[in-house]
């Protein structure tokens, strides 16, 4: 599996909207890490790695963004635009993200903390890995 989408309920009333995400219910996982980005542009180039060990969730809460996703061999890309719709990344997915809106919020929800370690930073390593793996379920 490339990636999963996700949708979130808006709970939000006559005050405004309200979107709840909760760890292990709305996400497959319990949440270790949050970040978001905001201040790119069309130009940027974000993410560009794959994680050995981190599952992610990825939401556009303002603005829109794409996220290209590979795994060495099939490839899409998603447009993010809507706070309560989302995009679940599995361990050793391949994501770029790109095409920020100027208003753009890109919150990432991650199932570990930090780990410098466990980031494939380089695409070619990651195919040929990817290759290797895929041999090996095939014995």
């Amino acid at each position: 599996m490339l990636y999963k989408h996700l949708k979130f309920n808006d709970l939000g009333d006559e005050r405004g909207k309200l979107v709840v995400i909760e760890g292990n219910i709305d996400i497959p996982f319990t949440i270790q890490r949050a970040f978001y980005i905001y201040g790119s542009d069309a130009e940027v180039i974000r993410g560009k790695h794959a994680n050995i060990n981190s599952e992610f969730v990825l939401v556009n809460v303002a603005g829109s963004s794409k996220v290209m996703v590979t795994d060495g061999k099939e490839k899409e890309v998603i447009e993010l635009s809507q706070p309560m719709e989302a995009l679940y990344l599995p361990k050793m997915v391949w994501k770029e993200m790109y095409d920020f809106s100027k208003d753009s919020v890109l919150l990432v929800l991650a199932s570990t903390h930090y780990d410098s370690q466990e980031y494939l930073r380089n695409y070619d390593q990651y195919c040929m890995l990817m290759k290797f793996f895929e041999e090996k379920k095939d014995d």
